[in-house]
């Protein structure tokens, strides 16, 4: 009788460590703490705080977002849960999720006049947690294996249903309250109330491709250049371009850049002399990121190559004005990329003397003060260093000199993303040097300036290049066509171990070196 007694008060003190708490909280979050006079009708109430005027938007989405995060990790302990047989621990989440959706519906209801179609994905997904909140209670009361195996599937099914449910409703929420800030944007006249809500927006893109996926949908990108099309929200450009390049992670906000000729109102902005430095360098934000290899879709880019000219003088000649760091990377990381996808745009930049504006840059600690950057700039001379003429360019501006230093980058701290790019840095740095050599004269002064040792370290020293095979590639191609124009730059062993193998029999010898004492 005792050990009965003593598991029943455990379990009953483990279930309302649970459940009760859970419980007062929805009863007290599902009540407003209190109603100023002066708030507008239809704000949203919420138990963590209510904002001013400026913040309420801001506390709303945050609000509806955490409280999702919540119930989405609620669910994802049910499913681990669920498959372990942990039947108690199934139970209590059950019933913990149940309160914070309960909680969430009936707050956002009294908050919002609900669209219809959310209301319907509301009572079901209401009537599907209570389903799942009973269904897990049966299974507390049985130790019949049969029972419970066919009970761990409809629980699983019914679980899969809620999330998806519980997934479109938060979906259509958000979407609601985006609507709101769009509407705000497009309405008022006031500076301050447009700002607000662009800021509320960027906050929100911070939050994933989902999001920014759902904020495109909307309309955001059209409302966002609307305001970068009238001179007097001069002072929301900025902020409103930096919001837009946010969003253009996702196809979907770069459509709707396209179809509102996004890329004309960019070239204006970067093109006209009365534009603001911080206004130009967002520009070249959604530039870089309209650009990037890493979208799958190109359609916009016809319209891109139109204005090409324009945007390209306008990006190099902010890449030689820049007054910091920060405006020089998002002016050469759109340089970067505009690169890889048309020849024509190098031709341009070689006529605009891009090479001496980077290489110069290179030397000024004020623009070029990262690997990041120093990424960019050196992608840029690799595909420049294609064409013919680009190789006397960089002698007439000591490009070798410059390329070697490169050659040695290395991360000032244990960042992963500075490490990575440090790599780069180097990989393509090797890339650009290979290319070049193909002139007697780089190959000849090359070599005069220490690059075939430097290339030898590299190659034979992991550590030296952070262990990445791409670097060794690279170096192994720029070795061999310096030893192509001087064999005599290289001594015998080397040459028997990384000039006169198959290029990848070299790679895999100094893929597994080692430094060994055996």
């Amino acid at each position: 009788m005792q050990t009965l007694q003593v598991d029943s008060v455990q379990r009953w003190m483990e279930d309302l460590r649970h459940m009760t708490e859970v419980e007062c909280m929805c009863v007290l979050q599902a009540k407003p703490i209190g109603v100023e006079e002066d708030a507008q009708q239809g704000e949203l109430i919420v138990a963590s705080g209510v904002g001013g005027g400026d913040h309420v938007a801001r506390n709303n989405l945050q609000t509806l977002l955490r409280r999702a995060l919540v119930v989405s990790t609620e669910l994802g302990k049910m499913f681990q849960r669920l498959e372990k047989g942990r039947w108690q621990r199934v139970h209590s989440t059950a019933v913990r999720a149940n309160c914070h959706v309960r909680s969430l519906v009936h707050e956002y209801s009294a908050a919002r006049n609900t669209p219809p179609e959310m209301q319907k994905y509301e009572k079901s997904l209401l009537d599907k947690c209570m389903e799942l909140t009973n269904i897990t209670e049966r299974c507390l009361h049985t130790d019949d294996e049969f029972f419970l195996k066919s009970m761990r599937e409809a629980i699983h099914e019914i679980l899969t249903d809620v999330s998806d449910s519980f997934s479109n409703m938060i979906d259509m929420a958000l979407a609601n309250e985006i609507r709101l800030l769009i509407k705000q944007i497009d309405s008022s006249d006031s500076v301050h109330t447009i700002g607000s809500a662009i800021s509320n927006l960027l906050s929100l893109t911070q939050d994933g491709p989902q999001l920014c996926s759902i904020i495109a949908k909307e309309g955001a990108v059209v409302s966002l250049f609307k305001i970068c099309r009238q001179d007097r929200f001069r002072d929301l450009y900025a902020h409103a371009l930096r919001t837009v390049a946010s969003i253009c992670c996702v196809e979907e906000g770069i459509n709707q850049l396209d179809k509102v000729d996004g890329i004309l109102c960019l070239a204006d902005i970067l093109t006209e002399e009365s534009s603001v430095e911080a206004a130009r360098a967002e520009a070249a934000a959604v530039v870089a990121q309209i650009t990037s290899p890493h979208h799958t879709s190109t359609q916009h880019l016809a319209s891109f190559l139109e204005s090409m000219h324009d945007i390209v003088t306008a990006l190099i000649k902010l890449c030689d004005s820049a007054s910091c760091g920060e405006v020089f990377l998002l002016a050469s990381a759109a340089l970067a990329n505009i690169t890889f996808f048309d020849s024509m745009a190098c031709e341009i930049l070689l006529q605009l003397n891009a090479i001496h504006i980077l290489l110069q840059a290179c030397r000024d600690r004020q623009r070029v003060d990262t690997p990041y950057s120093k990424d960019q700039v050196v992608t840029i001379l690799a595909n420049l260093s294609v064409l013919e003429q680009c190789a006397p360019e960089v002698l007439q501006d000591q490009g070798i000199e410059r390329l070697l230093l490169l050659l040695g980058e290395k991360p000032s701290s244990v960042s992963p993303s500075e490490g990575a790019a440090c790599e780069r840095v180097q990989q393509k740095a090797a890339v650009t040097l290979a290319r070049l050599s193909r002139d007697p004269e780089v190959s000849q002064i090359a070599i005069q300036l220490k690059a075939v040792p430097r290339l030898i370290e590299l190659c034979r020293s992991p550590t030296e290049r952070n262990n990445s095979d791409s670097v060794l590639v690279a170096c192994l191609a720029a070795l061999r066509r310096l030893a192509a124009g001087c064999p005599d730059s290289i001594e015998a062993a080397d040459h028997q171990q990384l000039i006169k193998p198959r290029l990848v029999d070299s790679f895999l010898l100094c893929s597994n070196m080692e430094e060994s004492f055996v």
